[in-house]
């Protein structure tokens, strides 16, 4: 914006100065040859007044001593056919003016000659001053040197006047667009600063109440979601005395086990979405995948699933929380248990990649449906499985990508960030 309106005060302003500098170069032009052809013909006046007075040797003293003067060429051409003073060739200009008529004409080899005629008793006698091209326009490139310069600072003064303009205007608007970047990336306290003129200041108003209203929203939605998880641990109470009930000692530890990890489920929910933002952290990939393939393990063995593990030698840090780690794996996990038959083989891999970490998850049964799209399924479950990994590698700065190997089956690919 600050180059646009700078150079459209620039195009405004030649077009204003040329339209005003052109009339006033040629008025100066014009000037300066009316100066020249008066100060000539003063010159030649004064010559002229003493034709008649003097005799032929005074009369070209004279003229000779007004040409030195007047730096110009005055010769007078005498009734008899001589010539006084500078010595020139009689032009057709002469002979006119020789018929008793002062005038002024062009020069034959260029520049103007101003005649003045002298009636005498012997006949009549002209006075020549020859002005060249020099004479006619002395000082007239100088003038119009004064006039470009003159252009040339006028529009850099309009170009710094719009530049602060431009500035006055685009610097709340870069401001406007930082605080709508910093809300993008989830710091709702950003807050534009009122400034600039009027339209822009309720930009920045309109602005501040959105992003105000935006954090009220997801407060009330935080709010909602613990209070709906809060909720839960009513009946998880109910489950676990109803488990603790139980007359077979090994059923009540199995389903007191699984409300514990149900119970801590929710727990974190409601942590989770009590945090006013989710800060990235960081965690060791290696004991967080080995720690959720051995919790997996014991439903492998159950459904004869043969379960093969592939983990580096050593601690392989990435750029998201222990937490958000294992309930990816664990959504990866339990897509392939739940949309694959028993007994179908599965793979869980972590290698270093050049991003971070790369966890690849294969299983060789017909697949988990390929939808990665929040609350759609393409089997009996609510579809966030595959949303909840693909939001992890995304918030740890790496991708989510599915595949069919060759030997039939689905491969889950995450891809992670080192921290």
């Amino acid at each position: 914006m600050r180059r646009r309106l700078a150079l459209l005060v620039a195009a405004t302003t030649s077009l204003v100065l040329i339209a005003m500098l052109v009339p006033m170069g040629l008025l100066v032009r014009s000037a300066a040859e009316n100066g020249a052809v008066a100060q000539a013909t003063t010159e030649a006046q004064s010559v002229a007044a003493v034709i008649g007075t003097v005799d032929p040797a005074a009369l070209a003293l004279t003229a000779n001593r007004a040409s030195a003067a007047g730096g110009h060429q005055i010769s007078v051409f005498l009734p008899d056919g001589t010539v006084a003073g500078v010595p020139a060739e009689r032009s057709p200009a002469v002979d006119l003016a020789a018929r008793g008529r002062s005038l002024s004409a062009e020069a034959p080899g260029g520049g103007r000659e101003i005649l003045v005629a002298v009636q005498g008793e012997s006949g009549t006698s002209v006075v020549r001053v020859l002005l060249s091209a020099a004479d006619l326009s002395r000082g007239v490139q100088a003038a119009w040197l004064g006039l470009l310069l003159l252009g040339l600072i006028l529009v850099g003064l309009g170009v710094l006047v719009a530049d602060r303009l431009a500035v006055a205007l685009t610097r709340p608007m870069t401001g406007l667009a930082q605080v709508s970047h910093r809300l993008a990336g989830g710091d709702l306290s950003a807050r534009a600063t009122p400034t600039g003129p009027p339209e822009i200041r309720a930009a920045a108003l309109a602005l501040n109440h959105l992003a105000t209203r935006i954090d009220a929203l997801l407060h009330e939605e935080r709010e909602s979601v613990a209070d709906i998880s809060h909720r839960l641990r009513t009946p998880l109470t109910g489950l676990r005395l109803e488990a603790e009930s139980l007359s077979n000692p090994d059923e009540a530890e199995r389903l007191g086990t699984r409300v514990d990890a149900l119970d801590r489920a929710v727990t974190s929910v409601i942590v989770d979405v009590r945090r006013r933002s989710r800060e990235r952290g960081s965690c060791d990939a290696t004991a967080v995948v080995a720690a959720r393939v051995t919790f997996w393990s014991v439903l492998a063995e159950e459904q004869d699933r043969p379960l093969t593990l592939s983990l580096p030698g050593s601690p392989l840090p990435v750029a998201a929380s222990a937490d958000d780690l294992a309930a990816a794996v664990d959504a990866l996990l339990e897509n392939v248990f739940a949309h694959t038959p028993e007994g179908i083989p599965m793979s869980v891999r972590l290698t270093p990649s050049t991003p971070g970490a790369e966890l690849t998850v294969t299983d060789s049964g017909p697949g988990i449906p390929q939808l990665t799209e929040r609350g759609r399924s393409g089997g009996n479950s609510t579809g966030l499985g595959l949303d909840i990994a693909r939001r992890t590698a995304q918030s740890a700065g790496g991708t989510m990508t599915l595949s069919t190997p060759p030997g039939g089956g689905t491969t889950v690919t995450l891809t992670f960030a080192a921290p």
